[in-house]
């Protein structure tokens, strides 16, 4: 398969090259799978900012389309259709003035048109979001340019990105005009997992072992650009205190760029962000709303765009109904900024050297590994041999009765297998193997006896512990049923 731009052929990557990129492998399937096809494809990429799809539709097709606009970030529609007049001129060779996005899809045929007919023709149309300004008839022109012309072509294959993820799904996804039922493929670019993470580092020329890949993860949560950041020469303290204590550190003023650029009203989804971020056991809706006196519609619809942007996440609570949900935010970025640059006024450019073994940051490190965990549930699923028996993954927590005098309980993550027996997870984060105390144990023993009281539970319970090197040998030890390590979550 060839493609073409302007009079240059270049040949798509073969499957070594896809090999070797990291991740993605399933998008890039998908890709071919587009170009191969005998229909008009009109493909859907969409996730957060910073997450590489812009660089991941370069990179398949090494920057080689038949016609490649970027949108330009709040600058009026007049000048966006210049821009797209001048991109379109690079192409064909011709000169171009647009006074409305009809008019610049018709000239789009009309190149379209020029190229030979035997191949797919790829149209590469990059933060989409950005084009559609008030009153332009930017998505409607689109639609008359899908369904008038590609569609009846079936040579077309244009590929949309966006990070305003709220857009790219209200608009193109889940559009009930002329784009209903019209996309081909939708495809999530997601954060880099922990094994992702690892190959990229190490392709930058960052080899740092596992337990400081972990703590990055923390920090930058998978997402490529902020890792693209790092300086191979320097520690990751050093790394750390230049990215967000120096006064010009390059994400100490990302965050409001980040939520500004991918949602509308963001004052609101930061509203919603950082009350979550100040309950590390999550919220459920009820809480929420109350929390941030926003009306329950658009709560929902705030939740469901910082899911769609894997910002938060929803568990499920051990055997209450769905409204009572528990939503975490899992944003690492945003996690971090709240806990060390929001919230304190520090104008010291070391300070994360300083005191990255202080308690605040330690506590902060436990917290941190155990929402890594919920992210990597399945490594740990797959690392107990559960890949072929059906699961249930919840958490599950009881507040003090007095009346029943009962205290308290907290379990962040519950495996439930349809074989009745449920794993009771610990997640522990330490620089060596874990030790079990006697209280500690005593106090597992009792909580399980609260879960089953409580749940009125009669499957068989044990107790799995998730650490970063595993539980020390010990009289005590004898309460782990079985071990999950910090390099089963890179697997």
């Amino acid at each position: 398969m060839w493609l073409v731009k302007g009079n240059a052929l270049s040949l798509l990557p073969n499957m070594e090259q896809i090999q070797n990129f990291i991740g993605r492998e399933k998008e890039r399937r998908e890709f071919d799978r587009c170009l191969r096809s005998n229909r008009s494809e009109l493909v859907i990429v969409y996730g957060r900012r910073r997450v590489g799809k812009t660089f991941l539709v370069e990179q398949h097709f090494n920057q080689t389309f038949d016609f490649w606009y970027v949108g330009r970030r709040k600058i009026p529609t007049r000048e966006q259709l210049r821009q797209f007049g001048r991109a379109l001129a690079r192409f064909s060779g011709q000169t171009y003035n647009f006074s409305t996005w009809f008019e610049a899809f018709d000239a789009l045929e009309d190149y379209l048109d020029s190229l030979p007919g035997d191949r797919k023709k790829v149209v590469f149309i990059d933060e989409m979001p950005w084009i559609d300004r008030v009153h332009s008839n930017f998505v409607l022109a689109l639609e008359g340019f899908w369904n008038g012309y590609a569609m009846s072509r079936g040579d077309i294959m244009l590929i949309a990105t966006g990070s305003a993820t709220s857009w790219m799904r209200d608009k193109l996804i889940e559009n009930k005009g002329g784009l209903h039922s019209r996309i081909t493929s939708q495809l999530h670019i997601a954060p880099f997992t922990l094994r992702e993470t690892e190959k990229y580092l190490e392709s930058i020329g960052i080899e740092w072992d596992r337990y400081q890949i972990l703590q990055t993860y923390m920090v930058l949560g998978g997402v490529p650009f902020y890792y693209s950041l790092l300086d191979p020469e320097l520690s990751l303290s050093q790394n750390i205190d230049i990215l967000f204590f120096k006064s010009d550190g390059k994400l100490k003023d990302e965050f409001d760029e980040l939520y500004t650029a991918l949602f509308k009203y963001a004052d609101r989804y930061i509203e919603v962000v950082k009350a979550l971020s100040s309950h590390k056991y999550g919220m459920t809706f009820n809480e929420l709303e109350h929390a941030v006196k926003i009306e329950g519609g658009q709560l929902t619809k705030i939740l469901k765009n910082l899911e769609r942007c894997d910002f938060i996440d929803r568990w499920s609570q051990y055997g209450n109904k769905k409204r009572e949900e528990v939503l975490r935010l899992t944003d690492f970025y945003t996690l971090f900024y709240y806990k060390f640059i929001d919230s304190r006024n520090i104008r010291e450019e070391q300070w994360w050297s300083k005191n990255s073994n202080s308690s605040t940051v330690s506590s902060w490190m436990g917290t941190s590994f155990e929402m890594v965990c919920l992210k990597h549930n399945q490594n740990i699923k797959d690392a107990l041999g559960l890949q072929v028996i059906s699961t249930e993954t919840t958490t599950w927590h009881c507040n003090p009765n007095e009346q029943e005098n009962t205290p308290g309980a907290q379990i962040d993550m519950i495996i439930e297998r349809a074989d009745r027996i449920i794993h009771l997870c610990e997640i522990k984060f330490s620089i060596d193997k874990y030790n079990i105390s006697k209280d500690y144990e005593n106090r597992l023993r009792e909580r399980a006896s609260l879960f089953r009281y409580l749940t009125k539970n009669k499957k068989s319970l044990v107790h799995t512990f998730i650490t970063t090197y595993g539980v020390a040998n010990g009289k005590n030890k004898s309460i782990v049923h079985s071990e999950v390590t910090m390099d089963d979550l890179f697997s």
